[in-house]
């Protein structure tokens, strides 16, 4: 009989100690990791110094800003410019304008756009091609070219100097339908069969199937589409003409130029209060915001 070598079962701290040399290799960082770490730095400070600067001059008395060199400490520190702010224009009327514009705009434009994108990828009716290629070629139309038509469609409804003016057009978005239905398709159709099995309708199919399955295109839709909405400038400058009734871009340019021509720290004081919220607010939601973006681009 054969007699077999009895096993020897390697030592535990001998295989600890060389997966700790394996990971220390492996995290260890290489050269060109860092001189790529090192310019991604020197180009972030070089984009967030502006915004920086701009934040330090509007806690500048009037007198000590615009110091050469720049300061990049507000010397002496003062917060009159922010109280300065409200005797110039009606800032919160116009933060509230700004809000409900892109609110309305926002959610108004996503319903509408998921009705229709579930038209064109789910029912087949006759026309439905000849139909999305029609709406694509508005794509390629200027806003430029149909802002005047527009312009009188509102006047003659009597909507011109209304925030109604704004979010009515911006209720069909070509972009976010054609976006939608391209992301419906990669959702298989055997779903819909068997939802179909258990009675459910197109309404039951869209809003409690598809919808949460398409909740990363659906986000990163809502997050550009608000964010044109809030920085939109030509569509109010068109449209609007009472300070009451602006939005805050548009508010923020007629303070320095108009009104009384504020001056240049008393407009960098509004300009803070409109971006350090949505600064806080993007920094609170970043990881959420990007993971719907990246996984929208993946999938779609």
């Amino acid at each position: 009989m054969t007699v077999l070598p009895p096993t020897v079962e390697p030592r535990t701290d001998v295989l600890t100690r060389v997966e700790r040399q394996r990971r220390r290799r492996r995290h260890r960082p290489s050269v060109g990791g860092i001189i790529v770490d090192v310019v991604l730095v020197v180009f972030g400070i070089l984009m967030l110094s502006p915004l920086v600067w701009l934040i330090v001059q509007s806690f500048t008395e009037p007198e000590f800003a615009f110091a050469d060199p720049p300061r990049w400490l507000p010397v002496p520190f003062t917060t009159q410019n922010f109280a300065d702010v409200f005797e110039y224009m009606p800032f919160f009327q116009q933060f509230g304008n700004s809000l409900a514009l892109a609110l309305i705009s926002t959610v108004g434009a996503l319903f509408f756009s998921v009705l229709a994108a579930y038209a064109f990828a789910r029912i087949d009716f006759r026309g439905s091609r000849v139909l999305l290629v029609v709406m694509l070629s508005a794509l390629m139309v200027p806003g430029q070219l149909v802002i005047i038509p527009i312009f009188i469609m509102m006047r003659q409804l009597g909507l011109v100097d209304t925030l109604a003016s704004l979010w009515l057009p911006a209720l069909i978005n070509v972009f976010q339908i054609f976006f939608l239905a391209q992301y419906f398709k990669t959702i298989p159709r055997e779903l819909d069969e068997a939802a179909r099995l258990d009675g459910a309708g197109h309404l039951w199919i869209l809003f409690r199937m598809l919808i949460p399955l398409s909740a990363p295109a659906v986000a990163a839709l809502a997050i550009l589409g608000f964010e044109a909405s809030w920085n939109g400038y030509f569509g109010p400058l068109i449209f609007l003409s009472s300070p009451e009734n602006m939005t805050l871009p548009l508010g923020l340019v007629t303070l320095q130029n108009g009104f009384g021509a504020a001056p240049a720290v008393i407009v960098f004081a509004a300009i803070t209060m409109v971006v350090v919220p949505l600064l806080v607010v993007f920094l609170a939601f970043q990881r959420q915001i990007v993971e719907s973006v990246a996984s929208t681009g993946l999938k779609g």
